[in-house]
């Protein structure tokens, strides 16, 4: 396996591979459709096979063959290691305190980790109406850590929300742990751009690493707040030609079966 990729990679490549790096091997990871399907999987295919999938619908220890379209796609259940209630799921096993790790997407993010996945604009006359909160607001206060993936864009990464649906640091400081949510909250925002991560007292997110030729203007013209910068910023390394592999491969398969050729 080479250090670095010899062909070129696209951003969302660079996106999820840089998300996938950050699953412990042995992690228990409740996985959101999407970006952080497609990140937890290429963990699960490359640095953490021991990694227990856990998707909303109560699948446990799943290990689909191609990409689920939903979290009611049968793959989930037919490779899963067992299939729980809903509401079990969330009650035992989530809100329990047993699940290390939450993987999620938004639609908007702010300065704090709040995200938005309920609608854009007013919530009573929205522009867009999104596919809701799901268990995204569960997944986001109880779960060990939270990593969330999602396109840094000014649209996307705004001063305000339209509305928040799940919780990161809501005001920053410690107003997270005024509430006693049980899980540490978000620990990295993975974009197509760089990586941010909380400030341990304010909370704020802050560039810590961009990706390997992204200049950090770029990252705060993207970035709908005054972004602060770390003084020893980094550079996410590039993906591996094995890691490149593995995930075209993934998408390459899930592709085919979502065409109904497999």
């Amino acid at each position: 396996m080479s250090s670095s990729a010899s062909t070129a990679y696209t951003a969302d490549e660079m996106m999820t591979v840089a998300a996938a790096r950050m699953v412990r091997n042995g992690a228990t990871l409740f996985v959101g459709i999407g970006l952080p399907s497609a990140a937890a999987n290429l963990a699960r295919l490359t640095h953490a096979p021991d990694t227990v999938l856990i998707y909303e619908s109560g699948t446990i220890g799943t290990k689909p063959n191609v990409l689920p379209l939903s979290i009611g796609d049968g793959e989930l259940a037919e490779t899963a290691d067992a299939v729980v209630s809903v509401p079990e799921m969330f009650a035992y096993w989530l809100q329990g305190g047993r699940i290390d790790l939450g993987f999620l997407g938004a639609a908007q993010i702010d300065r704090f980790a709040n995200i938005n996945s309920t609608v854009i604009g007013d919530y009573h006359k929205p522009t867009v109406r999104l596919p809701g909160a799901g268990g995204a607001q569960e997944i986001a206060a109880s779960c060990g850590e939270v990593l969330i993936t999602l396109r840094q864009n000014a649209r996307a990464f705004v001063e305000t929300l339209d509305f928040v649906t799940s919780a990161g640091y809501l005001d920053g400081g410690d107003s997270r742990a005024r509430l006693r949510l049980p899980g540490r909250g978000p620990t990295a925002v993975i974009t197509d751009l760089g990586i941010l991560t909380p400030d341990p007292a304010t909370k704020e997110l802050t560039l810590t690493s961009v990706h390997p030729g992204i200049p950090v203007a770029q990252v705060v013209a993207a970035t709908g707040w005054p972004l602060k910068i770390a003084r020893d910023l980094s550079t996410t390394a590039a993906p591996t030609d094995h890691e490149l592999h593995v995930l075209r491969d993934l998408q390459a398969r899930t592709a085919r079966a979502h065409a109904g050729q497999l």
